[in-house]
């Protein structure tokens, strides 16, 4: 099944090289198992969302390995995908970016004809591919601006998709500037977190280069800038990362973390037998 990576520090600018390339389960060493596309997301010192994406796996992809070893930001968010819905393709390649926030989904959502009919040709015209991911996103953007907050908005968007849509996982990360948001829902897919007090970190330092004064060095393993990370699998032998308990929204404000669990089970819930070969074999 597709991974889910994303961090944040609430605030210093770090790079996410340990943990996109270098650890034990990096999401380069996972892309192996989910070979069809790779994505990058984070934000830019102006804090505007900047993506690199590509329909390969990220270990084939030398833009993937450059991106993790030279962006810096505070907060990220990354996928490796197993399609399936819609074609291998960059427009289908997560994370996706709607006004001004990153998203990046694992699971499978029927009744897209449904979700489509929730959207305006506004929220349309955001879209770029053709994922039951992307038209989730639509849909909680367009929640977003009608509550006036990411949170409720996020909440009430999920609450109609269970209550009215199969649903058999919709596990999230949802990213705005030092700001990050991750769901596991319902109980199929895990998601992990590791909070900045237990291990989480961004691997560099804040030191000046001789060379280029300034700039960031890198500290392999230095956890000198705490970050709350999130994933689908544990990505190193840390003994303290958690597992999200199912129907629980983690909403990471700076490094302050909070659990929420506003949601009942879904009224139309899908086992893997229900599923097409393809959604079958992108989610085992």
């Amino acid at each position: 099944m597709c991974r889910l990576f994303g961090m944040t520090t609430g605030g210093p600018r770090v790079r996410a090289t340990f943990w996109l390339l270098d650890a034990p389960q990096s999401l380069r060493t996972q892309s192996r198992r989910m070979p069809d596309g790779t994505g990058l997301g984070w934000f830019s010192l102006g804090d505007e969302p900047v993506r690199d994406r590509a329909p390969i796996a990220a270990y084939e992809n030398t833009d993937f390995s450059a991106m993790a070893k030279h962006v810096v930001s505070h907060t990220f968010v990354s996928h490796v995908r197993y399609a399936s819905t819609g074609a291998v393709s960059v427009h289908n390649s997560h994370p996706f970016d709607m006004n001004d926030r990153l998203f990046a989904h694992n699971g499978v959502v029927q009744g897209l004809d449904v979700l489509d009919s929730w959207l305006t040709d506004v929220d349309r015209a955001l879209m770029e591919g053709q994922t039951d991911s992307e038209r989730v996103f639509a849909y909680i953007s367009a929640e977003i601006r009608r509550q006036g907050d990411t949170t409720a908005g996020l909440v009430s968007a999920v609450r109609r998709i269970a209550a009215e849509l199969p649903v058999y996982s919709l596990n999230l990360l949802l990213a705005e500037p030092r700001r990050l948001w991750a769901l596991r829902y319902p109980e199929p897919n895990e998601l992990w977190a590791l909070s900045p007090e237990l291990g989480g970190f961004g691997n560099v330092r804040h030191l000046e280069s001789e060379h280029e004064p300034g700039s960031l060095d890198v500290a392999a393993g230095d956890a000198a800038t705490p970050a709350y990370v999130v994933a689908s699998e544990r990505m190193d032998d840390d003994p303290d990362w958690r597992l999200l308990a199912p129907g629980e929204l983690l909403v990471v404000d700076g490094l302050t973390a909070t659990s929420l669990f506003p949601f009942d089970p879904p009224a139309h819930p899908l086992t893997v037998d229900d599923l097409s070969l393809e959604e079958a074999t992108s989610q085992v």
